[in-house]
């Protein structure tokens, strides 16, 4: 297809009368298909069906030869702690464990310091005047509901290809009334970006107008690559500890998409004092974790690259279904002008960049033809992305045959809204 923008309004006309009758063809199909969230898969869950059988009848001490079916251990099990060190990039004695979701100690750590401030601070976030938080964008949109939900000024940051704009960050950090900073360094939540050496020394080590300014270092996809390569993200608490700040970042990882989502284990690591803090309340809130659910993490997990095969499993499942949108949008939108996409090498998203005003239309014209997709506006704080042009594509719950079917839908939306915006021009 020619470049919309070198159609005149009669090829317009005709280019979106085409396109109107293979979209009625599309809708007579039935389709019902839902790519909205990023979930794992039935078959990726099935990579660790072995976790059902364990730790095994009468198998329940642990190495320390504590019974893991009673109360205590806040901290979490020594042996999944070393198990995950790596991973966390911290010494297993700064690492918590807790239940299935990261999402959780993140809430929690934000109430925390809401009601008790945190170390470093004078007094409890909840008693300054306003709390404002930096939010990437595009971001996450469950780390924006947590600030919507209890309060937060949330101040959007543009994301550029080695992470956040430095410069308006370093700016806006200046600001007493800025306490934190979501990240999601490597593999970014929705656009694939993974920090540069450079941005995450600029974050540890940059002046903050609060003293007990936090980093919210959401390290989600630490093991989840697409191809061969490997990143070689910066280590934060490293970086934080060598500028004098070791207290700044505070970071989150899990096995949510790693093991079973809803019976996986969620992991904190954070210096001495950060980690201190937080067992100090987290010990208040609960008498500890589910510990049966680490110890059968760690017979699953304990033999040689036995973590690194698991995610090859992964990986072999959900390369071809992103290779399969891509490979879409290229051969239905390559050459129109009508979208920008990325192709991510980990995570679990694509984002694709539609024209401005564009992306409700998108996503109006995909639900007509049973795709559920992510609302637009998601990928910016309460829901609002002001130029309405931006998604996210999950690519990695339905089947394959459900992703390309899915994948010719959104291409097709795509360029009909397109269309219809070159005719308004």
């Amino acid at each position: 297809m020619p470049p919309l923008a070198d159609q005149t309004p009669d090829l317009l006309r005709s280019t979106l009368a085409e396109l109107q009758a293979r979209y009625a063809s599309l809708q007579s199909r039935g389709l019902k298909l839902d790519m909205t969230r990023g979930k794992p898969s039935p078959e990726q869950l099935d990579l660790s069906e072995g976790l059902l059988t364990l730790p095994g009848n009468r198998d329940h001490l642990t190495e320390a030869g504590e019974d893991a079916r009673n109360y205590g251990g806040v901290q979490g099990l020594a042996e999944v702690r070393a198990l995950f060190s790596g991973v966390l990039g911290a010494p297993p004695e700064q690492i918590a464990v807790g239940n299935n979701s990261s999402l959780a100690l993140m809430h929690d750590c934000l109430v925390y310091a809401l009601l008790k401030g945190v170390p470093g601070g004078e007094r409890p976030w909840s008693r300054e005047p306003e709390i404002r938080f930096l939010c990437p964008v595009p971001g996450y949109d469950r780390h924006f509901a947590l600030c919507e939900t209890y309060g937060l000024v949330m101040e959007a940051v543009p994301m550029t290809p080695t992470g956040p704009d430095m410069a308006v960050v370093e700016e806006r950090v200046r600001d007493p009334r800025v306490k934190g900073m979501w990240c999601v360094p490597q593999y970014s939540n929705p656009g694939g970006e993974t920090y540069a050496d450079e941005t995450v020394e600029r974050l540890a080590r940059m002046e903050a107008g609060a003293p007990d300014f936090r980093l919210f270092w959401d390290n989600a996809y630490a093991l989840h690559h697409l191809t061969e390569r490997r990143p070689n993200l910066r280590n934060v608490l490293e970086a934080a500890a060598a500028a004098g700040r070791p207290d700044r970042p505070i970071v989150f990882a899990s096995t949510s998409k790693v093991t079973l989502a809803g019976a996986g284990l969620a992991f904190l690591a954070a210096s001495p004092e950060n980690l201190r803090w937080y067992l100090g309340h987290a010990g208040k809130r609960s008498i500890g974790p589910d510990k049966l659910n680490q110890l059968r993490h760690v017979r699953f997990l304990r033999e040689a690259n036995a973590l690194e095969r698991l995610m090859e499993g992964h990986r072999r499942l959900l390369a071809p279904k992103f290779k399969a949108v891509t490979d879409t949008l290229e051969r239905v939108l390559g050459g129109s002008g009508a979208a920008r996409w990325t192709t991510p090498e980990g995570g679990y998203f694509i984002l694709l960049e539609v024209p401005d005003g564009c992306a409700t239309r998108v996503v109006e014209l995909a639900a007509g033809c049973g795709l559920a997709m992510t609302p637009a506006g998601a990928t910016h704080p309460y829901g609002r992305d002001p130029d309405d042009r931006m998604l996210r594509l999950a690519p990695s719950y339905p089947s394959l045959a459900e992703v390309e079917a899915a994948a010719e839908v959104i291409a097709l939306c795509t360029l009909i809204a397109a269309t219809e915006a070159r005719l308004r021009a």
